[in-house]
């Protein structure tokens, strides 16, 4: 069942993942109130306040979301305490726009908040760490990214060995136990670099008592997870599939729930409920059945609803928003050129 969850105030997603690439600003987006959507019998809030909101959104619990969540708790537990070798990892794939990003913010946030309704007062410890992994990644700019997220100082003279020594350190001390590294399928074992690159993240997870857990786009089948390099990370992880959400599953049909659960979100004075969901067979069309896609082609629709004062959602809004470049391509192929013949007028 998809119902709509915890939001984050920037609605967890790809805009939010550049910003909580530090300690204070991920404690921040953990910590802050959740967005909800407008209670039975609330006064009517502000146009503002209503563009602001659609805005930024709830984010709504998907089956990846959910699957990530059981399993991160499982591999933590399983993992707690393993001391000789590099505790058992997740890696999340998929497609572009399919929730990988989402899914694995809103685990860290809620690993981070888990933790801090046990700690006791004056605790300094960092639960979760977030890292992107940096275009072009080496093992040194790799290993200056984790640094960079607890805040430890690196200079242009220090080697790998020693921003890895301190980050080592550092991340023990704190007690970090969950490591998420996002845009894994930037690193490419098969130049120099970035195979020094793989074989220091593969040493970092050996080195750190935590659950490392990898997102990229389609993981599986880059260079990451392939030959002897890819086959020990890939040996030691399970993997979650954010693929895109298809129709229809045995008797349940997951796109329809992900589109009532958003169109429940909505604040909108004149919408029609269930009207969204009548249009399941078309919005999976539109989207090829990607969350991100959905999701951006409703807010930005209520938004528009909200501007042209209709206060409603129909179809003709919606199939006059342009959306990314994956789904208009896969909505709307390009015609091929005609051809002239040669004489031909």
């Amino acid at each position: 069942m998809v119902t709509p969850a915890d939001s984050s105030p920037a609605g967890a997603g790809e805009s939010a993942a550049s910003t909580v690439t530090r300690f204070d600003t991920f404690a921040r987006f953990a910590h802050a109130t959740p967005l909800t959507p407008p209670a039975p019998g609330q006064a009517p809030r502000s146009v503002a306040e209503r563009l602001a909101y659609h805005s930024q959104f709830v984010t709504v619990r998907t089956p990846a979301i959910e699957s990530l969540a059981h399993q991160v708790r499982t591999l933590m537990i399983l993992g707690r305490h393993q001391q000789t070798t590099a505790r058992p990892s997740l890696i999340v794939t998929g497609p572009a726009t399919t929730g990988k990003t989402t899914a694995l913010l809103q685990v860290g946030r809620t690993c981070h908040l888990a933790h801090t309704r046990r700690a006791v007062p004056m605790d300094d410890s960092v639960p979760v760490a977030y890292v992107l992994v940096p275009p072009g990644a080496t093992a040194k700019t790799l290993a200056a990214e984790f640094a960079r997220y607890l805040g430890i100082p690196v200079t242009g003279r220090m080697t790998t060995a020693q921003i890895t020594t301190a980050v080592c350190h550092t991340y023990t001390a704190v007690g970090v136990k969950l490591v998420m590294i996002d845009e894994v399928h930037r690193l490419n074992p098969r130049t120099t670099s970035g195979a020094e690159a793989a074989d220091w993240l593969k040493d970092l997870t050996e080195r750190i008592a935590a659950t490392f857990v990898y997102a990229g786009i389609d993981v599986t089948a880059s260079a990451v997870f392939t030959g002897v390099r890819g086959a020990q990370l890939a040996g030691r992880a399970s993997l979650i599939d954010c693929g895109a959400l298809p129709a229809r599953a045995g008797s349940r049909e997951p796109f329809r729930e992900l589109i009532t659960a958003l169109e429940q979100a909505l604040d909108l004075t004149a919408h029609r409920p269930g009207s969204l969901p009548r249009l399941a067979p078309y919005l999976h069309e539109r989207t090829a059945g990607r969350i991100g896609s959905l999701a951006r082609l409703i807010r930005q629709a209520a938004i528009e609803a909200i501007l042209a004062g209709s206060e409603r959602i129909t179809k003709g809004l919606l199939d006059g928003i342009t959306l990314d470049h994956l789904a208009e391509e896969h909505y709307r192929p390009r015609t091929p050129t005609r051809r002239t013949r040669p004489g031909s007028r």
